[in-house]
Parts: structure tokens; sequence; C-alpha cells
């Protein structure tokens, strides 16, 4: 929100004949006047606004106060009646905050009121400067979601301010079972109670002992998959590099085949698989041992990509060395959530088959139930020699990777790939607790497959409102994105939402798809909540605001007329809320 300044008035300070004037650090008081908003003011009463948000508040002193102005932060609201005397300014002050609309504070010069004066708490720099002062500025997310995070629930966020976002980002797919769930806080919360090990590098505890079993029993066994368990570093990338490096040790062969618009992580050995140059072009090395292939689709939706592989297999000359191994992502989620077909899949793992190369499938983010199903690969009938799991496989956000391999892959000599965090037992507390309580039975699957279907049914019509603009629905169960036509627009469409209480986060080769990645666990009326607000975004941006830019000329709208008005403004449909 903005503010305006006033006209600066004679402060009332007089120098000393004879002595050089001491210069004082400017100050502004700080306060919150109702739950979201906050006042802030010089004082000289002449200068100052109200704010939606205290990092708001704080971003309005940086730019229109000098540097080394002190912000003193007052106990009660200098604009009710409860806190002194009062003006008719001070009562639109009030009427104001009521509706939360911003002004300029412009009050009468009246002595400074007694709460001012006994302000205990004060700091000399806005406190959250503190992220663009020492954070690196390798952060990302912060920068497309400016919030200061307080607190968390199922999937809403509360910022420091008490504002609620609903939430569509969902830690990108680390959050399946939703924020603070309950049934994986009580579990950690009794084995911290109880003094359980916390860290055990790869030491055999009761923690894992549990997790192993409660694995074996609610997932592999029923689908008859005979994996052995690797526990990695903590994080995604961990377990693709102690995949790839298996499978070239199991078969002695170096390169490993990647597709088009796949992400498998950012430590070198994945970013060789990773396809976007935005990640690739910060390697600073070159990367190597891997080629990509076309992905499902790439190529267009009428050609077999794996044709394409086929061939450069067969062909002795292609100048393709034969291949440890093959990875792939069923749903390419950082890609732009490409879904492959089962077809597609199928003749993938027959390729790789017939010429003795391992197939690994990364389900790192569209795993533990995103599509479906447990494991993303399970509706086309395939058994991958190895699985790659982290995300959401710990079930409450926490570290933990997992490599899953068939028996007669785990030639690992004892130490030969380790990693001091190997035993994040706090994550094995809630992995177990996830799987006993939501894959024990067919319920959390079908419950899944319910708001899947709502998903998609809200996600078409929406593309079905803004043909112009939409230009597919991508993706399968709770992992869908919609592709705009224009990247500008996405950004823009996403940057309303946040505006007005929902994260939405984009994909894509150009940041063109806007992704849906909540909370599997989400309650209907929220996820109906979350589409509207996203709905409601696409009237402001495209027929509120149409973006200048567009990549088919003869869509562009004529900006004279009374009928080009109405096409622009007036669409009562698309401002229904269906």
């Amino acid at each position: 929100m903005t503010a305006v300044k006033g006209k600066t008035e004679q402060s009332g300070i007089h120098k000393t004949p004879g002595k050089a004037a001491t210069a004082k650090a400017p100050k502004v008081f700080l306060c919150e006047t109702k739950p979201c908003v906050w006042s802030i003011r010089d004082d000289t009463n002449t200068h100052g606004g109200l704010f939606q948000s205290k990092l708001d508040a704080y971003r309005f002193v940086r730019s229109e106060f000098p540097a080394r102005t002190k912000v003193i932060h007052i106990p009660s609201t200098p604009i009710s009646r409860d806190s002194g005397s009062f003006s008719t300014r001070s009562e639109l002050s009030r009427n104001a905050v009521a509706t939360r609309q911003c002004h300029r504070i412009q009050r009468d010069q009246t002595t400074r009121r007694s709460a001012m004066k006994n302000s205990q708490k004060t700091t000399s720099r806005p406190q959250t400067d503190i992220f663009d002062r020492k954070e690196s500025s390798v952060q990302s997310y912060a920068r497309n979601f400016p919030l200061l995070c307080r607190q968390a629930k199922g999937a809403v966020i509360w910022d420091n301010d008490g504002r609620k976002y609903l939430d569509f980002l969902a830690g990108a797919g680390s959050l399946n079972y939703g924020h603070n769930n309950p049934v994986l806080k009580d579990a950690l919360i009794d084995y911290i109670s109880s003094d359980g090990i916390t860290h055990s590098l790869d030491l055999h505890t009761c923690a894992k002992e549990k997790f192993l079993q409660a694995f074996n029993d609610a997932i592999l066994e029923p689908q008859q998959l005979d994996y052995k368990v690797q526990f990695t570093g903590p994080t995604g990338t961990n377990a693709v590099e102690a995949a790839i490096k298996i499978a070239r040790k199991v078969t002695g062969r170096s390169t490993v085949i990647s597709f088009t618009n796949g992400f498998h992580g950012c430590s070198l050995g994945s970013l060789a698989l990773t396809g976007n140059s935005h990640f690739r072009n910060a390697s600073g090395v070159a990367l190597q041992g891997a080629v990509a292939m076309p992905y499902d689709k790439y190529l267009g939706p009428e050609t077999d990509t794996l044709d394409y592989m086929e061939t450069m297999l067969n062909d002795p000359a292609s100048g393709l060395d034969h291949p440890a191994a093959v990875i792939v992502e069923t749903v390419q989620g950082e890609g732009g959530l490409n879904a492959a077909s089962m077809e597609w899949l199928r003749r993938l793992q027959t390729i790789c088959s017939k010429n003795q190369i391992l197939l690994i499938v990364d389900d790192i983010q569209a795993g533990c139930g995103r599509t479906g199903d447990f494991f993303s690969f399970t509706a086309a009938g395939i058994q991958p020699d190895m699985v790659t799991l982290s995300k959401s496989i710990s079930g409450f956000g926490l570290p933990m990777a997992v490599v899953l391999m068939k028996p007669e892959h785990d030639q690992w000599k004892p130490g030969e790939h380790n990693g001091t965090f190997r035993g994040n037992n706090h994550a094995f507390v809630t992995a177990t607790a996830a799987l006993d309580h939501y894959w024990r039975t067919e319920d959390f699957t079908k419950s899944i497959a319910g708001k899947s279907q709502l998903l998609e049914s809200r996600l078409q019509k929406i593309s079905n409102l803004y043909p112009h603009e939409v230009v597919d629905i991508r993706g399968r169960g709770m992992m869908r994105g919609i592709r705009c036509r224009n990247p500008e627009q996405a950004a823009a469409i996403t940057a309303q939402a946040f505006r007005d209480g929902a994260i939405f986060e984009r994909a894509g080769s150009h940041d063109e798809v806007i992704k849906f990645l909540m909370p599997l666990t989400i309650e209907p009326a929220q996820l109906n909540e979350g589409l509207d607000i996203l709905q409601r975004a696409f009237h402001t941006v495209i027929d509120a605001k149409p973006c200048a830019k567009q990549d088919n000329p003869s869509r562009k709208r004529k900006s004279t007329g009374s009928a080009a008005k109405s096409k622009t403004i007036n669409h009562p449909a698309r401002l229904e809320l269906i």
C-alpha cells in the first residue's frame, strides 16, 4: 500500500547560538491498530500512513525516511479513542482502519500521547531488513511471495500480521499431508518427549525399524514390489546422485539418458540430467555423462519420441554410447506439468529391458500420492529398476530421501556412498505415522481421486472462460497446471492471486504454467476458495487489465469503441464463480 507525503512543517527545533547543532536521528512510531492494519507516523504528525502488513510499513519507512531513522514500536494505537485525545482527523483514521483503507495521516499538532512517551520497544533498523542484509541473493520463493510467515496448519499459512494465505505450493510438494498435520505432529511430539534418538548416522534405530516395516507392509508388498531401501543424504538431489552412481557401478557404463524439460536437482550429477538452462548455467563446469532425449509429446502430439531414442540406440554410428540408465519423471513438475502417457512409459520400460539399460523413475515430486497412487508409475503397470523419493516421504516437511532398488542392483560396498544425515529419526517417525494413517486402506486414494476430479473440472471451466489466453490443462491427479499463452500474464495472475490471499507457483520453460501442488488433505471448500481467488485473478489481469503484449496479433483487443470496452471490461460470465 502507498502513502503520500504531506507538507513539512517546522519541527520547533532551535539552534543554540555559537554551537553546531547536533543532528538527531529521525523517529517514526509504529503500532498495530487492528489485525492486519499497521500505522506509521513521524514525530511531527505530518507524514505517515496505514498499511496492511508490518513489512509494507517497514518498506515505506525505508523509502520515505533517512536510513538512520529509528522505528519505535508503541503498544497501543494512536488513532483510537482508548489511546488518548483524538481529533476529527483521528476519527477518519479509525474509520479507515475499520474498512482497511490506506490513507495519509495528517492530524492536528497535538501533544504526543502518553502511549508514545512510554514506548519501550525500539529498533534502529527494520527487523525485516535482515533478509536483505544477510540472506544470499539466491533466494527465490521469497521474491515472488514477500511475506513473513508465522504459522501454518493444513492448507493455510498465516503471516506475521495474521493474514491468511491458502497454500497451493505446499513446500514445492513436500507437504502432501498439509502443514502441521495433527497425526504426524502428535507422533513426533511423543517421540521427542520420550527422548527418542534424533541423529544416528546409519545405525539401526527403533524409529528406522518401524519405518521400514510400515513401508514394506503398506506400500511394497501390496504392489508386489521387491526393493531394497537406501537412505541417502536428506534431499532429492542426494537420492538422484546415489541412483545414477550405483547404476554406473552395476552396468560398468557411464552415460545416463534424461529427457527434455526434466529437473533432477542442482548438484553436478543431477544438474547434468536437468534441462533448464537457468540451472545448468550456474554449474561453472562442463556437465558430462548425460544425453537428453525428447520427452513424450515434445515433438508434437502425433510423434512418438521413443522412435527417435530407439533409433539412436540401434544405430552403432549414432554417436550415443550405450547408456547405463534412463531417468524419467512420469509428470515433470518443474518442467511445466508435462505428463507422460501410460503407453509411452510402458514402451520406455520395454526399450530399457531390451537394451539392458536400468530404468530410474524420479518420483521425488510426483510420488507419495501426488498423482493418486503412492507411486506415480503404478497406473502404467511398470516396475522400475530404481525409484528416488524425497519431499513428502517424511510427510511433515522434514528432510529425508531414499533410493529404492531391486536387490540385484544393491552392489554397494560398506560405506561406499554415505552421508552424515542419513539417519533423520524424526523424519522416520512422521513418515511411519503417515504410512499407518493414510496408506493402510484405499480411503485416502479415493479421497485424492475425488479432489482430483474437482480440480480438473474447475481448471477446465477457467480454460473455457479464457480460450485465447489458456493453451491447455496439464498434469495428473493433484499435480496439475494451467499453461498460459503469455508468460507475462501468468506472472501477473499469480501475483494478483497472492495479493488476494493464495499462493500459486509457476513452472515451465518460460514460467508460463500456473502450478497446483496443494496439500492432498486440503478440504474441498478450501480447494474451491483458492480456485475462486485464481479465477478472480484471471478476471482482474485479463478482463480489467489486458496485457499489451500478445503472441497472436489477431487476439489483440481494440482500445476504442463501445464494443471494445464491452469485450475488455464486462464479462459477467467470467466473474461468476463456479
